[in-house]
């Protein structure tokens, strides 16, 4: 096991205020088309949305989560499916699964070799993976003026608090041929993404930046937040609508039998 870190999420404002997340999924799930009978695994499955569609077009569905909140929220909503605490590098599948899915988790895994052997491990032979998650310069208008910010403030930052890993498609697309796997499907893409309401950016940084903010007092992260939002406002706020500055990654890959 790995050491236990703090469960930063919040299932709550997770769905309230991040549906997108979910919402931009469904796109993924074409790319999965998910059959009756199949064994999928969720890797992320968050509050269990998408696990749920899946579900509902017939196959056995398992979803794993590194967050107890979530995993907690997933399990009050859909009962019927079985969700549990994991994390990716802790999986021990072997040739367990038709499929392995996962949207807008892996960019959180700064291990992504070791992910992919995980994944790779779970997949019956010709089994595929589908995934979507953030690539090169994902939120980097973003990352840029918070990082900017909470040195102006006096926080002590190193690269190590950055919480993502952001790789190039052709970065990814090597590892995945590395760990065994036939990539059939690589995509680069923009994806400016409405954030909800006028406090969008703000609650975006509560639900995604903790790592950055992690051990500071409440006042001086208000601070860094409202610096971040004043700083931000003639390039990100459109309309009346925060708009993040998103860039993704998908990507399917087969075992090889």
């Amino acid at each position: 096991m790995r050491n236990h870190v703090k469960d930063m999420w919040n299932a709550g404002l997770y769905d309230g205020n991040h549906s997108f997340v979910s919402t931009f999924g469904n796109h993924l799930l074409e790319l999965l088309s998910p059959v009756e009978g199949e064994q999928i695994l969720d890797v992320g499955c968050g509050t269990g949305d998408l696990a749920n569609k899946i579900y509902q077009h017939g196959a056995n569905v398992i979803g794993v989560d590194k967050s107890e909140n979530m995993v907690h929220q997933a399990n009050n909503k859909y009962p019927e499916i079985t969700f549990m605490t994991k994390d990716v590098l802790e999986l021990e599948y072997k040739n367990d699964f038709d499929a392995v899915f996962s949207n807008t988790t892996l960019h959180w895994i700064k291990q992504p070799k070791e992910a992919l052997q995980h994944i790779y491990n779970s997949l019956k032979p010709g089994g595929r993976f589908v995934a979507e998650f953030g690539g090169k310069d994902n939120v980097q208008i973003i990352t840029n003026e918070i990082i900017d910010q909470v040195k102006k403030a006096g926080i002590p930052y190193t690269s190590e608090q950055f919480p993502w890993y952001f790789p190039s498609i052709g970065e990814y697309a090597i590892l995945m041929e590395e760990t065994g796997f036939n990539v059939t499907f690589a995509q680069y893409f923009d994806r400016p993404t409405p954030l909800e309401g006028d406090k969008g950016l703000r609650n975006w940084m509560e639900m995604f930046c903790g790592n950055i903010f992690e051990n500071q007092a409440e006042d001086v992260k208000e601070q860094v937040r409202t610096d971040v939002e004043n700083n931000l406002r003639e390039v990100l706020y459109q309309k009346g609508q925060w708009i993040a500055d998103y860039k993704r990654i998908r990507v399917v890959g087969v075992k090889k039998d």
